[in-house]
């Protein structure tokens, strides 16, 4: 795998070249209204876990290398991206059947070659359409996403329209096939279906109002097929002196759908408060991810789920008796440091439990700092989760160094 991932990286690099004249990322002419857009996007991260009861601590150090073009002329557009990762260090159980009982905790990151976008495009006036493998990402990416933390990327087999119509947003999609963050290798590696993503938005100013429905019909992946309705409300509150008070809420209902063999009912809750001024911020937020009875609960499996629910990751999927999740947050960009442009640094503490009994699941603290060195985004990240009814506990450490061009 490691043979074909650089071989990939050597080929692409050689099909994708930008000329001399044209700097790295940069649009190449190639006539009249047609260019070309080279894609390179590079990914260095080392991720330690300690999880107790796994006999031995993770120690991945992998490398995601993301190549391609598009072209562009008029209003249509083809793009074409690969998508290869690597594993340096290889201490960690990365999913993927055929290894043995791992003694080691799971790091979603397995070596991966695949096709990771291929679509046509043709966009106007506010108004376009996109069909081929595509990135989806609706809103925050609470409900669809791209996984974007993750080394390989999740996509979709869709077609997708988007419109605005002035404050109006219109977005909706249709995918007939969720390809995972699992790889090529792993029998995961997409999950089949008929999947309606529907998004609406209106900014009528200090608020911005949304409706979203999102029907799941897998064809094998039958409890998670669900059919979901909601609302979502933001806005912002100027204060005076620079300070700035963000609210937001959502509200949505899931029942089963399709060959779903559990019949429920159950709603999700999330209400934020978020006060900012000169580069500090503090935000407060409750999610509920409710249960119907303690037989099945609220689920989102076409979300970013890394950036809900702490980054401990112990809520990937919601436990039958739903999740409640309180959190308390602050963070500050350091404007005035010149030799580290971009440096950030924020720490969240969550306390979480569940909807039905109320049984107290555990706490988590997380926390980051990042900043830039020219065009390399550089990230450390920490997540400590203390369990008390719900999973075990669980530390783990990022350390990162990105590119995008």
């Amino acid at each position: 795998m490691r043979f074909k991932f650089l071989s990939l990286a050597a080929i692409s690099a050689v099909v994708f070249a930008a000329p001399a004249w044209a700097a790295p990322g940069d649009p190449v002419a190639l006539g009249e209204g047609v260019t070309l857009d080279p894609i390179l996007d590079a990914n260095l991260r080392y991720e330690h876990v300690d999880q107790a009861g796994v006999a031995k601590d993770a120690d991945a150090v992998t490398i995601r290398l993301r190549l391609g073009a598009e072209l562009k002329a008029g209003g249509f557009s083809l793009l074409a991206e690969g998508e290869g990762t690597g594993a340096l260090s290889d201490r960690y159980n990365d999913t993927l059947p055929g290894n043995g009982i791992e003694p080691y905790p799971t790091v979603p990151d397995p070596e991966n070659i695949e096709l990771n976008r291929l679509q046509v495009g043709y966009a106007k006036g506010g108004y376009s359409l996109t069909v081929g493998r595509q990135r989806i990402v609706q809103d925050n990416a609470r409900f669809v996403g791209n996984v974007g933390w993750r080394q390989n990327e999740q996509t979709f087999d869709a077609v997708r329209a988007q419109a605005a119509l002035g404050p109006v947003k219109l977005d909706a999609a249709y995918a007939i096939s969720q390809r995972t963050v699992f790889g090529a290798d792993s029998p995961n590696e997409h999950f089949d279906g008929d999947l309606v993503l529907l998004d609406a938005a209106v900014d009528v100013k200090p608020l911005k109002l949304g409706a979203f429905a999102y029907l799941i019909d897998y064809d094998t992946r039958l409890a998670f097929s669900s059919q979901t309705y909601g609302l979502r409300a933001a806005g912002t509150v100027k204060l005076g002196g620079g300070a700035a008070l963000d609210l937001s809420a959502s509200f949505a209902t899931q029942s089963d759908l399709g060959g779903n063999p559990t019949p429920y009912t159950a709603e999700y809750y999330n209400l934020e408060a978020g006060l900012g001024l000169r580069g500090f911020s503090i935000k407060a937020g409750y999610e509920e991810l409710g249960s119907d009875g303690g037989v099945a609960s609220f689920q989102t499996p076409l979300a970013t789920l890394h950036a809900f629910n702490g980054w401990a990751d112990l809520f990937l999927t919601t436990p039958a008796a739903g999740l409640r999740d309180y959190s308390i947050g602050a963070s500050y960009k350091f404007a005035g440091v010149k030799a580290l442009p971009g440096l950030s640094a924020a720490v969240t503490w969550h306390s979480f439990e569940g909807d039905f009994g109320g049984a107290d699941y555990g706490r988590e603290w997380d926390a980051s700092v990042g900043f830039k060195l020219g065009k390399v985004g550089l990230l450390a990240k920490y997540a400590s989760y203390r369990a008390n009814a719900f999973g075990a506990d669980t530390e783990k450490l990022w350390l990162q160094a990105s590119v995008a061009l």
